[in-house]
């Protein structure tokens, strides 16, 4: 259990560190579609900030819901859940993670196939590119571009939703860790 524990204190840790970080970048893409209304009220409308807007709030969304799961400030249906003994919870929560964990590898395996096609990669072992690419046995191809005026690489955002895929699994998977110390009678 001295593993899982360590587990549980890494995992948590990088995830705390992460979102009270990724927090404050909703003040960044405030700043940006504040930019965006004085351009287009006072100056020359400029075409990136509309773009940039959705690439800040998807940063600010997906590399802070693993902070969200470890809050448990995830929506759950109180109405018999919120009177529960905390090892009913726990075992409840212990069965249910596996959907979520299901449905988190279900995204990241997609994920992986959007940041490989944004790389030029067209084939279908996403996972066996990575390694090579890893190794240096694999190129990057043409990179995929938004069909914008702006037409930022797409390349970064991709990463971005994987990495916040792998900090989410991560997370949920310390949680099920948690609720079956919670079942043991330990305490966390």
């Amino acid at each position: 259990m001295s593993v899982a524990r360590r587990f549980v204190a890494i995992v948590d840790g990088l995830n705390h560190r992460v979102g009270r970080f990724v927090m404050y970048g909703i003040f960044a893409m405030m700043a940006v579609l504040l930019w965006s209304s004085i351009s287009k009220t006072f100056f020359l409308p400029v075409s990136w900030t509309l773009e940039m807007a959705q690439f800040a709030m998807v940063t600010y969304y997906i590399l802070g819901g693993a902070y969200a799961i470890q809050l448990g400030s995830n929506v759950r249906m109180d109405l018999l859940y919120g009177a529960w003994s905390p090892r009913r919870k726990a075992l409840v929560d212990a069965f249910t993670i596996f959907f979520l964990i299901f449905y988190l590898g279900v995204l990241l395996y997609g994920g992986l196939g959007s940041l490989a096609y944004s790389l030029g990669y067209w084939g279908t072992e996403y996972v066996g590119y990575f390694v090579g690419l890893a190794s240096g046995s694999e190129e990057i191809g043409r990179l995929e571009r938004s069909p914008t005026s702006w037409r930022p690489y797409l390349w970064p955002i991709k990463v971005v939703m994987v990495t916040g895929l792998i900090l989410m699994l991560l997370q949920a998977v310390s949680e099920f860790i948690k609720d079956i110390i919670r079942l043991r009678g330990g305490d966390i």
